[in-house]
């Protein structure tokens, strides 16, 4: 008799979201179009101007499940980590000063051939899908969200890297008059983030395009950011517009501001704490709940063997 023990990560069907009310939201989408329909439903206007909201929903990939309940989006649409418009956790307001369309993507650096390439142009040349994923923030906090995206190794595909590359090096936009908080000189502007090609051709490495069934909203970082389940928040760097595949381990924002507190590997760890506070449990945004947190956040038996032999690198913080 076969016996499946389910994954740390894994949601119970009873607790995901039913085929009908899930295709219900594309039609309910689908007609949001009009003036009425979002002048009725503004939480939908974004996703209605969007030029690839008809890709929306995106097909749940039943691979990538979860143990808790999705965080309401109301709850994870205003307690927002956003750097580039502020240091405070309210700042879902100020950013929609940020224009997501003209927006451009490039790839350089050790590949076959550099190129720009649209966002609309690049979302439509790789298949959605959503995934149910887990979010743990260093600041011990937490949420669960449906993101809809592509693999990252689908982009990394597409850019085709020389066998030279052993990291890709991620960079967000850099306006000060739109997105005042860089205006800040303290910061090392713009926002810089890395993997290993390893992590970054992971089955769980994510770019995401959308959450809760629709364009991504512009405080999650559209119309293109990273979700890497097993890192802490800050690795997942949002609004980029620069994918730059490199030799050398590239130096990321926060190991630029603190490197004593916040590494280059950032990997969620509970018996690793942060220099000013513990790591071993974390808060259920949803719920208010304090819960025990588990190593890589329950995604070990996908990256372990990423670490394996790395005993003298600092692999969490």
């Amino acid at each position: 008799m076969l016996i499946r023990t389910p994954r740390g990560w894994e949601l119970p069907e009873r607790l995901a979201t039913p085929e009908d009310i899930f295709l219900n939201r594309r039609a309910l989408l689908a007609g949001a179009g009009s003036i009425a329909a979002v002048g009725a439903m503004p939480e939908l206007a974004f996703a209605a101007d969007d030029p690839t909201a008809d890709l929306y929903p995106a097909k749940r990939n039943p691979a990538f499940k979860l143990a808790r309940q999705i965080t309401p989006e109301k709850i994870n649409s205003h307690y927002n980590n956003f750097y580039e418009f502020g240091s405070h956790k309210k700042i879902s307001e100020k950013a929609q000063a940020l224009e997501v369309r003209p927006w451009e993507v490039k790839i350089d650096g050790e590949v076959e051939k550099p190129f720009t390439i649209g966002i609309d142009d690049l979302i439509r040349k790789m298949a959605l899908e959503e995934r149910l994923y887990r979010h743990r923030c260093v600041e011990a906090w937490s949420m669960t969200i449906p993101w809809s995206g592509f693999p990252m190794q689908d982009l990394v595909a597409l850019a085709k890297p020389l066998s030279s590359a052993k990291y890709v090096r991620m960079e967000t936009f850099h306006n000060p008059k739109v997105a005042t908080g860089q205006k800040a000189a303290w910061y090392p502007w713009p926002y810089v983030e890395g993997l290993t090609i390893a992590e970054a051709t992971n089955e769980l490495a994510f770019l995401v395009t959308g959450a809760y069934g629709k364009p991504m909203a512009k405080q999650f970082g559209a119309p293109l950011r990273l979700a890497v389940p097993w890192k802490y928040g800050f690795k997942h760097i949002k609004s980029i517009v620069r994918f730059s595949f490199t030799s050398e381990r590239p130096k990321s924002f926060w190991e630029a501001v603190q490197a004593r507190e916040y590494g280059f590997w950032a990997n969620v760890n509970p018996a690793v704490d942060h220099p000013r506070w513990s790591q071993a449990t974390e808060r259920d945004l949803a719920t208010g709940v304090r819960i025990p947190t588990k190593l890589y956040n329950g995604y070990g038996a996908q990256v372990a063997h990423m670490y394996k032999g790395m005993e003298g690198e600092k692999l969490f913080m």
